[in-house]
């Protein structure tokens, strides 16, 4: 029989652990080892007991969730889940928690205490399971490489030579904010990115690229009007396309169908921006489950642009990358800490 997988449930609620831990152990393939209600129980459990995955609430008493997350990171690594709210604090928590190397996330639906997140027991399940298989080692050695190449400085350009699309799912907030992290100022491209997220959290994650980065980056509004050393990131729920109109070029969006499963979609993005822009397009594949983006780089190599995938070494969840590879249609696979460097080469 194979080995169950061991889960600790951290939260400050009693209702949440048991509903969480109830949710879980109704799976055969996992089990609920024990449950946490503050910050300090949470850190003791998890040294004492070692659990294959930890779901983790933002909101702890004693000790926060993300200090918690930090102590655990740098005495016994483990593999995270963060358990937050949609709140405006929430998803700011757990953009950071993200980078501190945090696997994943679940965004309770009605705030802290939420009685309706029984509708996301699949999507917990999912992510439990899909973080118990991650190599952690391999995983922590991204996180820690920080020291990303750092390209040399280009000149100011005002008008956009290049468009680049980043496209990335699970896993990929941090690789998305450590490639924007290493490009510099004044680069001549105009950056779209399309992470899949829950609503709410798009917002938050476009903040803390732009505060860390050099390149202002925002949450994309229909009507935006794109301009070179700018980033906009495709809002939760909605499809981002291209648009010329009047000599400028803006931003479109829509609640058209999924695509892939999914809205916003690479793919859609990708179709919109080679249709404008043709071999100028440079599409980026980071970490994430499926195969969005596939047919997009498809389009980018049929009009001479060029694509750049993450490694597998370096991603989280070599899926979407591994699509793009696979169909033999990126001109490099590269770690994560290089990929702003290629970037560079490619739009200077």
């Amino acid at each position: 029989m194979e080995k169950k997988i061991r889960v600790l449930v951290v939260d400050d609620s009693l209702l949440m652990r048991r509903i969480i831990a109830d949710t879980i152990n109704n799976d055969p393939a996992l089990e609920v080892i024990d449950k946490a209600k503050n910050g300090q129980e949470a850190l003791e459990k998890t040294f004492n007991l070692k659990p294959d995955v930890v779901t983790l609430d933002v909101n702890l008493p004693i000790i926060d969730g993300i200090t918690v997350l930090e102590k655990i990171m740098r005495k016994q690594p483990t593999r995270v889940i963060m358990i937050s709210a949609y709140t405006r604090e929430g998803t700011t928590a757990t953009m950071k928690a993200l980078e501190l190397g945090a696997v994943d996330f679940v965004a309770k639906p009605s705030g802290e205490v939420s009685l309706d997140i029984l509708k996301l027991k699949d999507e917990i399940i999912s992510k439990i399971k899909l973080a118990a298989k991650i190599d952690l080692e391999r995983f922590l050695s991204t996180i820690a490489a920080s020291e990303a190449y750092q390209p040399a400085g280009i000149k100011l350009f005002p008008v956009i030579k290049k468009l680049v699309v980043i496209g990335a799912s699970t896993g990929g907030p941090k690789a998305v904010l450590d490639v924007m992290q290493a490009l510099p100022a004044g680069v001549p491209a105009a950056f779209l990115i399309v992470q899949h997220m829950p609503k709410g959290f798009t917002l938050s994650f476009a903040e803390r690229i732009s505060w860390q980065s050099k390149i202002k980056t925002k949450e994309a509004e229909d009507g935006d009007i794109v301009l070179a050393n700018k980033a906009y990131v495709a809002p939760a729920g909605y499809h981002m396309l291209l648009e010329k109109q009047e000599g400028r070029l803006k931003v479109r969006l829509n609640q058209d169908a999924l695509v892939n499963y999914v809205r916003p979609s690479v793919d859609v993005t990708l179709n919109s921006a080679v249709k404008l822009f043709g071999k100028n397009v440079v599409g980026v594949i980071l970490s994430g489950m499926g195969k969005d983006g596939l047919e997009g780089c498809r389009k980018i190599k049929e009009k001479g642009g060029i694509v750049i995938a993450q490694d597998e070494e370096t991603s989280v969840v070599w899926g979407m990358p591994k699509a793009v590879s696979d169909a033999g249609l990126a001109d490099a696979v590269l770690p994560v800490a290089e990929i702003a460097g290629q970037i560079v080469k490619e739009i200077s």
